[in-house]
C-alpha cells in the first residue's frame, strides 16, 4: 500500500517554518513495507484543505493528516476531511468529558471553543491524546471502490509521535499486507550527473522492481535504491545486487556505499591505518579542517594545521619558500606541493594537504581564472598534485575544491 501525508498550517508556508513530522511519519511507514508516493502542505483554508483531502484520497491508499486538530477557528482539518467525505461532524460526548477534565485538574475553566476538539467525523475512532487536547481520528474502510485508511494526527511533535506508536502502528500492522522496505545508497565522488546516470542507466534498468532516484550535490552522486519484498532477506539481496553492479561500473569513483559522508569514509581509513594527515589551506580557508573535525573522534588522525591566506603565512607556518611564491605566484602546482609537504613537516602527519587557488568572485586573471584550484597531497612515497577549475559561486567552489583534496587523501589510503 502507498500513503500520502498532508502537513496542515498556514505557519509552514512561511520562511520561519518546516513540516518535520513527515520525515519521522515516513520512516515508521517504511518500516511497515509502506511507501509515501506524495506530500503535501496546506495553509488554513477549508476549501485548499477540502481539495487537497480529496485529491490525496483519490491516489493513496493511506492519507495522514497532521496538525489543524486545535480549538481555534484555523484548525480547520476535521471539518475539511468530513466535507471531502461528504460526512457529518458529530460531537462526542466522552471526549468532551476528558477535556472538561483535564481542565478542572488544572484548576482550569474550559474555553468554549476547546468543545470543538471533539466533533468527530461520522464512522471514525477517536484516538486519545495522552499528551495534548487534541484526540486523533482513525477511519478505515472502502473510498471510491478500493480500501482506504484515514489518518488524522495532531501537529505538535510530541504529541504526534506518541499517538502514532501508541495508537496508529498496530492498526496498521493488522491491515497491511506483510512486506518489507530494502534500501542502499551509493556516493559518488566529483562525477558529473550525467556520466554518472550513463554508466549506471543500463543496470538500473534490468530491475524495474527496485527504485533508483539520483540525486546531484556538489561535488558527489548520490544514488538511493529501493524496493519492497514479501521478506526483508529478499528485499536486501535486490538492493545488494544492483548496488554491486553500479559499484562494478563505477569504480573507485564510490566512495561510500552505506550512505557514510566522505569524511567519515577517510576517519575510518586513517584509523585502520594508523596514519595522520594535516592540511594548509589557502582558498579553503579552513574547510578541510572543519569538515574532518566534524567526526567524533577525529583527533585520533587529524592533527591540525594552518589557513595561510597571505604569502607570509605560507612561508611561516608552511615553510613555502618566498622565492618559489615569486617565481610561480601563491595559486600554482609549486607552491600546492610545497604547502602540502611543509605542512607534513611541520606537524609530523603521515600525509599532508595543501590547497590553494582562486575562489572569486574577483581575484581571476586570464591566465589564472576563479576557479582554478590546486591541490597536492604529501605522503612518504613522494607528493602528487590535481589541478581543476570548478564552476559557481564562490562557496561552491570553495565546497568543490574541499571534496577534491578530501577525495585525493582517500583515494590514496583506500
Amino acid at each position: 500500500m502507498n500513503a500520502e501525508i498532508v502537513a496542515i498550517g498556514s505557519e509552514m508556508l512561511t520562511p520561519y517554518r518546516q513540516d518535520t513530522n513527515s520525515l519521522y511519519l515516513t520512516g515508521k511507514l517504511n518500516e511497515l513495507g509502506v511507501e509515501v508516493i506524495f506530500k503535501s502542505v496546506v495553509g488554513d483554508s477549508r476549501e485548499h484543505l477540502t481539495g487537497s483531502a480529496t485529491l490525496a484520497l483519490s491516489r493513496a491508499d493511506i492519507v495522514i493528516f497532521m496538525g489543524g486538530l486545535g480549538p481555534t477557528e484555523d484548525d480547520l482539518t476535521r471539518e475539511a476531511v468530513a466535507d471531502a467525505l461528504g460526512l457529518e461532524l458529530a460531537r462526542d460526548p466522552e471526549w468532551i468529558k476528558v477535556l472538561e477534565d483535564r481542565f478542572a485538574a488544572r484548576k482550569m475553566r474550559m474555553a468554549p471553543n476547546n468543545a470543538k476538539q471533539a466533533d468527530v467525523i461520522a464512522g471514525a475512532t477517536v484516538l486519545p491524546n495522552a499528551n495534548g487536547s487534541a484526540p486523533g481520528q482513525w477511519m478505515s474502510g472502502r473510498y471510491d471502490g478500493r480500501e482506504t485508511i484515514i489518518i488524522l494526527l495532531p501537529g505538535p511533535p510530541h504529541e504526534l509521535k506518541a499517538l502514532f506508536e501508541q495508537q496508529c502502528v498496530e492498526r496498521l500492522r493488522a491491515k497491511l499486507p506483510v512486506q518489507f522496505i530494502a534500501t542502499r545508497e551509493l556516493k559518488i565522488a566529483l562525477m558529473p550527473e550525467s556520466e554518472c546516470d550513463a554508466r549506471v542507466a543500463p543496470i538500473y534498468k534490468r530491475y524495474p522492481d527496485v527504485q533508483t532516484t539520483i540525486l546531484a550535490g556538489a561535488g558527489e552522486i548520490q544514488l538511493h535504491l529501493k524496493t519492497r519484498a514479501a521478506s526483508m532477506e529478499a528485499a536486501r539481496h535486490r538492493v545488494d545486487e544492483l548496488a554491486s553492479a553500479m559499484e562494478a561500473v563505477l569504480g573507485a569513483s564510490v566512495f561510500s556505499d552505506n550512505g557514510d559522508s566522505m569524511e567519515q569514509i577517510i576517519g575510518y581509513y586513517l584509523q585502520m591505518r594508523g596514519a595522520t594527515v594535516a592540511a594548509a589551506e589557502s582558498c579553503t580557508g579552513g574547510l578541510v579542517a572543519e569538515r574532518v573535525t566534524s567526526v567524533a573522534g577525529s583527533s585520533r588522525y587529524f592533527l591540525g594545521g594552518a589557513v595561510v591566506y597571505s604569502n607570509e603565512l605560507k612561508t611561516k607556518l608552511a615553510g613555502v619558500p618566498a622565492t618559489l611564491i615569486h617565481e610561480h605566484g601563491a595559486v600554482s602546482s609549486e607552491v600546492a606541493v610545497a604547502l602540502a609537504e611543509g605542512i607534513r613537516k611541520r606537524c609530523g602527519s603521515t600525509f599532508g594537504l595543501g590547497i590553494t587557488g582562486v575562489a572569486g568572485p574577483g581575484g581571476g586573471t586570464e591566465e589564472k581564472p576563479v576557479g582554478l584550484v590546486f591541490h597536492a597531497l604529501a605522503a612518504e612515497d613522494g607528493t602528487s598534485v590535481v589541478e581543476r577549475r570548478f564552476m559557481g559561486d564562490r562557496k561552491r567552489i570553495r565546497w568543490y575544491a574541499s571534496q577534491q583534496a578530501l577525495d585525493m587523501l582517500r583515494r590514496k589510503i583506500v
